[in-house]
């Protein structure tokens, strides 16, 4: 196979293991318009360093690393302050969106700058590596969500990113979180990794029930890991007065808000992109078992069989989490 191009500040990386994260799904009929083939897409991976540019000293070859999925420049304004997930010239592994295309991870080798590379402990499997990027955008939301001693939260939306944030969530001091969604068999495993209650979001009497389980005082944390104009209706709907709503999901590229509710109830709305450099401390929470991730994965199959379990999960298929894939 023809390898990838490798700068001086490159590693050339063989992958091992790369999910198929709920993007590449919605970007599969082309409606994102953020995967304009030609491209190869992928961007939940690990594997093995196998050669390193001239000027690479942080890494090695023979390496078991993991890699974030923004590359950024490291240079600008942004970058210079920590904020890499908003880098003036931010490209995306497996993204092609008119601005830039750049070759993602399904595929036996990927060649990403050395400074978005962190390596594993030596035990680390790397069908859990490949889950540290997803881990990562809910420990971001979390950290950038003002999160009081003892404060509750509920998380609409109990899908990857959903149950990832209920754990994180709980871990940067939440006392109560509970899970929303329209299916029980999600609903189930968000219980099952540390949800306290979980509601159908079909549930006429959610807003009641939530406000009741939060002891009377309201929903002080309200985050949206879906993004459509019904999961942000939600999410405004049941958070207290004075609460905050942290937005992660962007199915919808637009919606509509109810202005007045937020405005004269004083709700902050915060917006989560991605992740800034919080890899190395999400390695160490899914090593030591603070962050489970061993229910999330549904299958490890080969590549070749990526277009048969992209189908099943383009179909909603019922029960289907995460799906690895092995080069």
């Amino acid at each position: 196979m023809l390898e990838p191009e490798l700068g001086s500040n490159d590693v050339l990386i063989q992958v091992k293991a790369c999910g198929i994260c709920g993007s590449d799904v919605h970007g599969y009929d082309g409606s994102t318009g953020r995967r304009i083939p030609p491209i190869i897409m992928g961007h939940e991976a690990a594997g093995i360093v196998v050669r390193v540019g001239p000027e690479v000293s942080t890494v090695g070859v023979g390496d078991r690393v993991t890699f974030d999925s923004t590359v950024s420049c490291g240079t600008c304004s942004f970058c210079r302050t920590g904020d890499v997930n908003l880098c003036d010239s931010r490209q995306v592994l497996g993204v092609s969106c008119g601005d830039y295309r750049r070759n993602g991870a399904f595929a036996e080798y990927v060649s990403v700058p050395a400074h978005i590379v962190y390596v594993l402990p030596a035990a680390f499997p790397f069908k859990k590596a490949s889950l540290i990027e997803a881990v990562s955008i809910a420990v971001h939301a979390a950290k950038i969500t003002e999160i009081r001693q003892g404060s509750s939260a509920a998380v609409i939306g109990a899908g990857m990113i959903g149950v990832l944030a209920v754990q994180a969530f709980r871990q940067y001091g939440c006392e109560k979180v509970f899970a929303v969604d329209l299916e029980q068999t999600k609903l189930d495993v968000a219980r099952l990794l540390g949800a306290n209650e979980t509601f159908l979001a079909t549930d006429p009497e959610l807003m009641k029930k939530l406000t009741r389980s939060a002891g009377g005082q309201g929903i002080d944390i309200v985050v949206d890991a879906v993004g459509t104009q019904s999961s942000i209706a939600t999410a405004i709907n049941v958070v207290r007065r004075g609460g905050t709503v942290t937005l992660i999901g962007n199915l919808a590229p637009e919606v509509e808000i109810p202005l007045q509710s937020v405005v004269t109830r004083q709700l902050r709305l915060l917006g989560s992109c991605a992740s800034a450099g919080e890899y190395r401390e999400c390695i160490e929470l899914v090593a030591n078992g603070s962050i489970n991730v061993d229910p999330l994965v549904s299958a490890v199959v080969p590549l070749s069989e990526g277009p048969a379990w992209f189908d099943r999960l383009y179909n909603h298929e019922l029960g289907l989490m995460k799906v690895i894939l092995q080069p």
